[in-house]
């Protein structure tokens, strides 16, 4: 479920005093319902998952074009990645982000920082440097869940039209097969993650 702006910036992440150049694009509520300490396990998942998060004609069509033109017009070739055009996010980070958990890198992304509540973690092609945040909220109802926000800063007047162009097929063919997924690995971890906090629990 898409979320509105407030419900990232209402809470006090530390991704707003390293990221605060970037423009907030999404927040999304996650179909991960869980116990407090379970960010870890919606990391893991990211990191290690098959990789196939789109599921729909559309979104599949989006990618492959979007992979075909960036080969042809070089915009994800080498020394366009993070570091490469201008310094990563973790170049930012005060000394406890830096000397804590850095979490895991996956597909095009390269990991800033984990905590107990946060996980985010960046990219950088020729049209667009991004950041994904995870962060894991309350319900209300006395669980837990993640929210997913998108943060990006379009690289010139080309990736601010990029990013415009896109933005119907995202929400089309992209973001509801990727919650749709993430939502099928969470369930299908649950008894895993059961046994792993009965586990910790009986060493306690």
């Amino acid at each position: 479920m898409r979320l509105p702006i407030t419900a990232h910036t209402s809470r006090p992440w530390r991704i707003h005093e390293i990221a605060a150049d970037f423009r907030l694009e999404d927040v999304w509520a996650l179909p991960t319902p869980g116990g407090p300490d379970d960010l870890a396990h919606l990391v893991k998942q990211f990191s290690t998952g098959d990789g196939d998060y789109v599921d729909s004609p559309v979104g599949r069509a989006l990618f492959a074009i979007r992979w075909k033109l960036g080969a042809l017009l070089g915009w994800d070739e080498s020394g366009t990645g993070v570091g490469d055009r201008q310094p990563g996010l973790r170049d930012r980070l005060p000394a406890d982000l830096r000397e804590g958990p850095r979490g895991p890198d996956f597909r095009k992304f390269t990991s800033v920082y984990q905590t107990h509540d946060e996980w985010a973690a960046e990219m950088s092609n020729r049209t667009v440097r991004g950041v994904l945040h995870l962060g894991w909220v309350p319900d209300g109802s006395g669980g837990h869940h993640a929210q997913m926000a998108v943060l990006v800063k379009p690289n010139g007047l080309f990736g601010a039209v990029y990013m415009a162009g896109i933005k119907l097929f995202r929400y089309v063919g992209v973001y509801p097969a990727l919650l749709r997924q993430i939502g099928r690995e969470w369930e299908a971890t649950a008894d895993a993650r059961s046994a792993g906090s009965t586990a910790g629990s009986g060493a306690v």
